[in-house]
Formats: structure tokens, C-alpha cells, sequence
């Protein structure tokens, strides 16, 4: 039989999760502006100042990528760092304009174009690296407060989450390999059915779009692949 109060406790918690991950989204909204505030704050000159002030995430996270590998061609960039080549191209030509950073050519291949930062870009890389050294050091602190299991959890699911579609879900029965499946008894089998509705709703995506942004580094940068993609298009 079907234990309807776990049903009901799980879609109670989960629901719980949903709330969270909601205020979670707006709390990241504004940290972009806290972000952009600290590097003017901390900004080494007026003209890197007037700089950042008109950059966007996306382009402070392109400026990021060249400034570790340069020189550096936008296929590269591309691959290595999950950003489109439409958006790749967007970005460093405003780059460019803003003389953040430069083109270089191959002697042999005039064809491939590689880019490199000027002394403008360098200063607002290093100062971009600085304020993800602070966001470091307070993502640590925080998570110093949990113990090891709790930090393994937290670790498999949102890993588990990366490589999860809510779109085109599967089922734990679907994941269970057909010899372990025959052993699993059918109340497992009912509360897998009951519960899997639940991965298929609007919110669902919404977690999966925000637990990817629970990130210093890595993950911030897919958010700011998704905002200027989807969001900030006119920019």
C-alpha cells in the first residue's frame, strides 16, 4: 500500500524547496549589483571604473576566459567554457569597441583570430579574479558550517541535477537495472508513480535553473550564459 503520509510530507517539503529556490533566484538577481558594486568599489582607476560600469556578467565571465588562456581563438573559448559561438562573437566584438580587448592575427592564417587583452582588460581581469577570490573565501566559510555527510548530499544532488532533464525525466524504475527491478516491491513501484508528476511541472524547471547557480565560479558563469542568451538579448 501506498503510505499517503509520506507522499504527503515529501510533496510538503518539496513544496518547501520550491519557495526557497524562488527566493533564491531573486537573491541572486540582486547580487549581480552587489557584484558590480564591489568592483567599482575596489576599481584601481576612473577609467577601468567607467568600464565596469557599462560591462555586463557576460562580458566580465568572456573577458575572465581570455584573460586565462590568452591568446585565445572563440572556438576555444566555446568549448571549454559551454558559451555559444553567437555569443562568443556578441561579446567580443563590444569587447573590442570598448578596447577591453584586442584581435590577433596568425602569421600563417590570416583566417583564425585569436584574442588577447589590452592593459585596460588585464586590470578589470585581475580585479574580476579578486572579487571571485572573496566570493571563494565567503562560499567556504559557509559551507564550513555543514558536516561531511550533509556536504556529500549536497554535493550528489546537485550533481545529480546537472545531468537531469525535467523536461525528459527518468524514472528511478527506468534507471534500475532489470534484474535489480524485479526485486523492488510494489509499493516502491506506486510511490515512484505517485511521486513522478512532480518532476514534471513548471517549478521543477525553475530548480533546475537555479541550483545551477549555487556556484562561486562555474555554475555563475552558466547563469550568466542563460541571462544574456535569454534575458539580456537587446544588450
Amino acid at each position: 500500500m501506498i503510505n499517503h503520509s509520506e507522499v504527503q510530507n515529501k510533496d510538503r517539503l518539496i513544496k518547501g524547496l520550491l519557495e526557497v529556490v524562488k527566493d533564491i533566484q531573486l537573491r541572486y538577481q540582486a547580487e549581480d549589483d552587489e557584484e558590480k558594486q564591489w568592483l567599482i568599489q575596489n576599481s584601481p582607476n576612473p577609467a577601468v571604473t567607467e568600464l565596469v560600469k557599462e560591462m555586463t556578467v557576460m562580458m566580465l565571465h568572456v573577458l575572465d576566459a581570455i584573460g586565462k588562456l590568452e591568446p585565445v581563438n572563440g572556438i576555444t573559448i566555446s568549448k571549454q567554457y559551454g558559451y555559444s559561438k553567437g555569443s562568443i562573437s556578441k561579446i567580443t566584438r563590444k569587447l573590442v569597441d570598448k578596447q577591453i580587448i584586442r584581435f590577433e592575427y596568425l602569421p600563417d592564417n590570416k583566417k583564425e583570430v585569436l584574442f588577447r587583452t589590452t592593459s585596460l582588460g588585464k586590470e578589470i581581469y585581475r580585479l574580476h579574479e579578486a572579487l571571485h577570490h572573496q566570493i571563494d573565501i565567503g562560499v567556504n566559510r559557509f559551507l564550513q558550517r555543514y558536516n561531511e555527510d550533509e556536504l556529500s548530499f549536497l554535493v550528489n544532488a546537485l550533481s545529480e541535477t546537472l545531468h537531469t532533464s525535467w523536461v525528459y525525466s527518468e524514472t528511478k524504475e527506468e534507471s534500475i537495472a532489470p534484474s535489480q527491478r524485479a526485486a523492488r516491491t510494489k509499493e516502491e513501484i506506486d510511490n515512484d508513480k505517485t511521486l513522478r508528476t512532480l518532476s514534471d511541472t513548471e517549478e521543477m524547471n525553475e530548480i533546475m535553473v537555479m541550483l545551477n547557480k549555487l556556484d562561486s565560479h562555474n555554475l555563475k558563469k552558466a547563469k550568466a550564459i542563460l541571462n544574456d542568451t535569454f534575458f539580456n538579448s537587446s544588450k
